[in-house]
């Protein structure tokens, strides 16, 4: 089992975080604008309380972060949306400015979305990838080696031959301490990042309360400009745990009153998902 000075599988204390000089940030963290109950003014609350910079990732959302921008509550708060990809990953994008993730929004996302909110968008993670192309924007893949038998992580998806391995080359980061995870695909997920010479980031993939800040991306910053500028040079530090199992299905149970209504077009989109993977089994065995 390998191990790497920069991720941390400890229990942040952010106190200590900024005795070093370092920014701590959880950038990954969900709201009742996508598939959570969280209240922006709460998770930003908390945010201030712990003395962590946040970054709201909700689903093909960005109603969060406009959000927050409203509430007026001082943290480093960086402008995210997770973007969920037509062949299976899971696109962390942090802008530098709010009006940028706004403007990708609207022209990029919305008019891609499914009836489900919270299923894949109608494009390909090469299209979205595409689509980020003149925003000062960091893209980052949450979950790297995939939600159980979910086809959900770029990894899973190259090693099922549905994207090729060439995407690692257009991404900034990897999500490498991801709270929703297990160890060894956290792990798993470092040793990629290593391998391809991405930059690291860490979130706890929240979307109960108190489960904001168990897992953070840590840097030199002073600003959200700088935190960003350290994710892409490969200046971070990642410190958090994964949830026990317990709290997991914790969550889950909390989730799934928010997917329910939109069952049939989730299992459409999962339904399409899968058909690459479907075709090449196929073709496999009539090839034998």
């Amino acid at each position: 089992m390998h191990y790497y000075k920069d991720i941390i599988f400890e229990k942040p204390l952010p106190e200590e975080i900024r005795r070093l000089d370092l920014l701590p940030a959880d950038l990954h963290f969900h709201t009742r604008h996508s598939d959570s109950a969280t209240r922006v003014r709460d998770a930003l609350k908390l945010a201030a309380r712990r003395r962590v910079g946040l970054a709201i990732t909700d689903h093909n959302q960005v109603g969060g972060v406009a959000d927050a921008e409203r509430q007026g509550i001082r943290i480093p708060l960086i402008p995210g949306i997770e973007v969920s990809a037509n062949d299976g990953p899971h696109i962390l994008l942090y802008f530098y400015s709010a009006s940028d993730l706004l403007d990708f929004y609207r022209r990029h996302v919305e008019k891609n979305r499914r009836n489900g909110p919270f299923t894949a968008i109608r494009l390909d993670t090469p299209e979205i990838l595409d689509r980020r192309e003149g925003y000062a924007c960091i893209a980052a893949e949450a979950h790297p080696c995939g939600y159980a038998f979910l086809n959900r992580g770029v990894e899973r998806c190259v090693a099922g031959a549905c994207i090729g391995e060439e995407i690692f080359s257009r991404l900034d980061a990897l999500e490498v301490i991801c709270g929703g995870m297990a160890r060894s695909h956290n792990l798993k997920a470092a040793g990629l990042a290593v391998a391809h010479g991405l930059g690291r980031t860490g979130g706890t993939d929240g979307h109960l309360l108190h489960e904001l800040g168990g897992v953070v991306t840590c840097a030199e910053a002073d600003t959200v400009e700088e935190f960003l500028d350290a994710v892409r040079a490969r200046k971070t530090v990642i410190i958090g745990r994964e949830r026990p199992l317990v709290e997991k299905a914790v969550m889950g149970t909390a989730v799934l009153p928010h997917h329910l209504p939109y069952t049939v077009p989730i299992l459409q989109a999962r339904w399409e998902q899968s058909l690459p993977r479907i075709r090449k089994f196929v073709q496999g065995r009539l090839n034998r």
